[in-house]
């Protein structure tokens, strides 16, 4: 199946798209042949991506704080004013500072901002002159796995995840029941991937961690076969183990079990046992 949002001479705006999979994205699109924005906050890192790009006529960068709903508006009309259509958005800026429950505000405010705003104010930034061309376009949001199994350990972050899942489809719902529209939406949801977010001090790239370059592969060939949810595995955790962590987390509404039942001390061993069921095992 050919992605007719991402042919030839096609553009695309990538928020945090200075390094990890924004940069990697940006490298691959401009292999097919796009045109790339690459937006950050970091202006120093920009340099750095666009020298690395070495695409000058095809690539322009701008700095955008995605927190900023300015900010995006002065990015949509840089780059349509630059390449006069935009056919690919993908909101890929995020932060993950850590959070605790009852932590400072700050790291709240400023991760919900970042990854939940940003990502709700970019699509009703751009999506309507994206509609209005009439032409096949994406919006690819980047989400993640702790926003559908929701682990503790980082609540805000989490909540913000969990709030792009749901936005994202909630697009999805609204942009196919709009009469003509050819634009698309889809949810990225990266395992673990090797990037300056998950780095944590390390210079090299753990065994069990995917690269930027593998999850934008992975990317397109999930668009290529028109999937909505983008879920991505990595060197440690196949599909098959996502899969049945997502039906565990869905099961403790179904089965009335306590929140996060995974890591209570009384259903631990259960939801060890039904990890390892062959499939067609008991679900929930």
């Amino acid at each position: 199946m050919t992605v007719e949002a991402l042919k030839q001479g096609h553009v695309a705006v990538i928020t945090g798209g200075a390094s990890g999979i924004g940069l990697a994205a940006a490298k691959s699109f401009l292999e097919r042949g796009l045109k790339v924005c690459i937006a950050d906050k970091d202006a120093e890192r920009l340099m750095q991506a666009s020298g690395a790009l070495a695409a000058a006529d095809n690539c322009i960068v701008a700095p955008c704080d995605v927190a900023e709903p300015e900010d995006l508006k002065k990015l949509e009309r840089t780059v349509r004013d630059h390449f006069g259509q935009i056919d690919v958005l993908m909101n890929n800026a995020g932060i993950q500072p850590g959070s605790q429950m009852f932590g400072p505000y700050a790291n709240w405010d400023q991760v919900i901002a970042v990854n939940l705003w940003g990502v709700i104010n970019g699509t009703r930034i751009f999506a309507p002159n994206m509609i209005a061309q009439g032409t096949p376009g994406l919006i690819i949001n980047t989400g993640s796995k702790q926003g559908i199994t929701t682990p503790p350990g980082d609540p805000a972050y989490n909540v913000s995840k969990a709030g792009v899942k749901v936005f994202t489809e909630a697009l999805q719902h609204e942009l196919r029941s709009l009469k003509d529209c050819k634009l698309k939406a889809h949810l990225l949801i990266p395992g673990f991937v090797f990037t300056g977010l998950t780095a944590k001090g390390r210079s090299e790239k753990p065994a069990g961690a995917w690269t930027p370059e593998q999850t934008v592969d992975f990317m397109l060939a999930s668009l290529e076969r028109g999937d909505f949810y983008i879920l991505c595995p990595d060197n440690e955790v196949a599909r098959p183990t996502d899969e049945k962590r997502i039906a565990w987390a869905a099961g403790d509404i179904i089965e009335n079990r306590p929140p996060l039942s995974r890591w209570h001390p009384d259903y631990g061993e259960g939801f060890t046992r039904f990890l390892n069921e062959p499939p067609g095992g008991r679900n929930g």
